[in-house]
């Protein structure tokens, strides 16, 4: 199973309408069961620098089937993944914005968002899952 075309504009139209609500211009991935990016879309205005952001928080939720932000509560000082953040070459994302899509239990691609704050990005990345289950 993987994701189609049409499945990940659904998804970052999604994206693209909240983060529009949220008047913040975001970057927006979705990237397949492999990581692959499938799409992708830099609304005007939205931060080049959070390009590769959007794209890695893409990645990494789907490298290790969480949402980035669950990710980032067991990566810090002390915590068991401690240090993740530079491992796949500095690729791995800790803080939210970045959520596995899945079809049933079964994870299929991930969508990735940046440009905005971090429950901005999470509200955007919420918006394309829930599109995604439709």
């Amino acid at each position: 199973m993987t994701i189609t075309l049409d499945e990940a504009r659904r998804v970052i139209n999604a994206a693209i309408e909240q983060a529009n609500e949220n008047g913040q211009p975001s970057d927006i991935a979705v990237v397949d069961g492999g990581g692959n990016l499938v799409a992708f879309v830099r609304m005007d205005n939205a931060w080049i620098g959070s390009i590769d952001v959007a794209i890695n928080k893409a990645w990494t939720a789907r490298a290790f089937d969480m949402p980035t932000k669950a990710l980032g509560k067991i990566a810090g000082p002390g915590d068991q993944a401690f240090g993740i953040h530079v491992s796949n070459g500095g690729r791995v994302m800790i803080f939210g914005g970045g959520i596995p899509l899945k079809r049933g239990e079964t994870v299929v691609g991930a969508i990735g968002v940046s440009g905005g704050t971090v429950e901005q990005d999470i509200k955007c990345a919420e918006a394309g899952v829930e599109a995604f289950g439709k």
